[in-house]
C-alpha cells in the first residue's frame, strides 16, 4: 500500500504547481491527492494568509490543526472519512462556508462555535433526527444550507414536507438545498 501524502509533501507539491509560497497564498487547494491525505496536521499552520482551503476527495477522518489559520473564510472538507465537527472551533471566529458533503458525520456537536457560518454544505452524511438538526438553530448567521442526502431529509422529502419542517427549526434560512426558501410574511398585512 502506497503510504498516504502528508500536508507537508502536499503544500511541497502545490507550491511548485503555483509558483506561489503556501504561506502568503489565499487560496489553496489540496483535493484529490494520490495517494490520499489522511490526517490533518501540523504543516497546516504555515497557510497564515489562507481564506480558502480545500481539502476534499482525500481520506481524511478527522478536522484537525487549523489553529494557525486566523483567515480563514471557506473550508472545503466533501469526499473525505470525517465523522464529526471537533476541531473546528480553531476557525469558529473566521469561518463562513464549511463545504462537508459526502462524510460519514451523524451528530452536529461542536458546530455551535461557527459564529459567522453562512453557508453549510453536507449534504450525503448521516444526520438522522432532528435533536442534531436543531443544533445548527445555534448558527446565528446561517443562511445557506444544503442537506440533502441525509437520512432525516430523505425521510421527511419522502413524506413531502422536508421543507417546511426544517425551515420551521431553522426560520433564518434563506436557501435550502439550492432553493430559495419563500416565507410569508403575516406581519406586513397592515402596512399597506
Amino acid at each position: 500500500m502506497a503510504k498516504p501524502t502528508t500536508i507537508k509533501e502536499a503544500l511541497v507539491k502545490w507550491e511548485e504547481k503555483a509558483g506561489e509560497k503556501v504561506g502568503e497564498a489565499k487560496a489553496v487547494k489540496l483535493y484529490g491527492q494520490i495517494p490520499p491525505i489522511e490526517k490533518m496536521d501540523a504543516s497546516l499552520s504555515t497557510l497564515i494568509n489562507c481564506e480558502k482551503l480545500s481539502l476534499s476527495t482525500n481520506c481524511i477522518e478527522k478536522i484537525a490543526n487549523l489553529n494557525g489559520l486566523k483567515n480563514l473564510r471557506i473550508l472545503s472538507l466533501g469526499r473525505n472519512n470525517i465523522k464529526n465537527l471537533n476541531g473546528l472551533e480553531a476557525v469558529g471566529d473566521t469561518l463562513e462556508e464549511l463545504w462537508i458533503s459526502y462524510n460519514l458525520i451523524e451528530k452536529l456537536k461542536g458546530i455551535h462555535v461557527m459564529k459567522k457560518l453562512k453557508v453549510l454544505y453536507m449534504s450525503n452524511n448521516l444526520v438522522k433526527d432532528w435533536a442534531e438538526f436543531l443544533k445548527l438553530a445555534d448558527l446565528p448567521s446561517l443562511v445557506d444550507m444544503v442537506f440533502v442526502g441525509n437520512p432525516l431529509e430523505e425521510k421527511y422529502s419522502a413524506e413531502g414536507n422536508w421543507l417546511e419542517e426544517a425551515t420551521k427549526r431553522l426560520p433564518k434560512l434563506k436557501k435550502l438545498d439550492g432553493n430559495p426558501v419563500i416565507k410569508a410574511d403575516d406581519d406586513d398585512e397592515g402596512d399597506s
